[in-house]
C-alpha cells in the first residue's frame, strides 16, 4: 500500500505545487478571482490521482477486490500525502516568491468590496478584518491550517466518491451476502 499511496500522492501534490508556483508568478497579471478558479480546478484535477491510485491498488495489490473501508483508507492516505506536499510547497513559495501575498490578497478583498458598492462602515470593517487576517497569517501554524483547508475538503469528497465507485467484492462474498 505504501508504494501506491506515495506514488499517487506525490503525483497529485506535485501537480498542485507546480500550479501554485505558476499562479504566484501570474498574480500581478491575472486577477485573484481567476487564479482562485484555476487553483481549485487544478486541485480537483490533481486529486483524480486518488481514483487512479485506489483503482491501481485494487487491481495490482488487492487481487481485483476492495472493500469500501480499504478503498477509503487508501484514498485518504493519498489525499493526505498530496495535501502535505501542497502545504510544504506553499510554505516555500510564500516565504521565497510571495512574502507579500497576504498584503496583496487583503488589498484585493478590500478593492472588491469597494467595487461592489460597500459603504464606508463596511469598508472600514473589511479593512479591520483583513488586518487581523494578515496578523494571523504571520503565525506559521495558522498559515499551515489555512493552506491545508484548501485541498483537504476536496480530497475527502473525492476519496468518499472514489471508495463508493471502486468498492468491489469477490464473487463468493456477493453470493453469501445475497443468502
Amino acid at each position: 500500500m505504501r508504494k501506491t499511496v506515495l506514488t499517487f500522492g506525490l503525483i497529485a501534490g506535485g501537480i498542485m505545487a507546480l500550479m501554485m508556483v505558476v499562479s504566484v508568478r501570474l498574480v500581478d497579471r491575472v486577477s485573484f478571482d481567476k487564479l482562485e478558479v484555476l487553483g481549485y480546478t487544478t486541485i480537483v484535477i490533481s486529486l483524480l490521482m486518488v481514483f487512479f491510485g485506489v483503482r491501481s491498488y485494487r487491481e495490482n495489490v488487492a487481487g481485483g477486490t476492495i472493500s469500501f473501508g480499504k478503498a477509503f483508507k487508501v484514498g485518504l492516505l493519498i489525499t493526505l500525502v498530496s495535501c502535505a506536499i501542497y502545504v510544504i510547497a506553499w510554505q516555500v513559495v510564500y516565504h521565497t516568491l510571495a512574502p507579500d501575498f497576504a498584503e496583496k490578497y487583503s488589498n484585493h478583498v478590500i478593492e472588491k468590496a469597494r467595487a461592489a458598492g460597500a459603504t464606508e462602515a463596511e469598508l472600514s470593517r473589511q479593512v479591520q478584518d483583513m488586518k487581523r487576517f494578515m496578523e494571523l497569517y504571520k503565525n506559521p501554524l495558522i498559515n499551515i491550517a489555512f493552506t491545508l483547508l484548501e485541498p483537504l475538503p476536496i480530497g475527502l469528497l473525492v476519496t468518499l466518491i472514489t471508495a463508493l465507485i471502486l468498492r468491489k467484492r469477490r464473487k463468493d462474498q456477493l453470493s453469501e451476502a445475497k443468502s
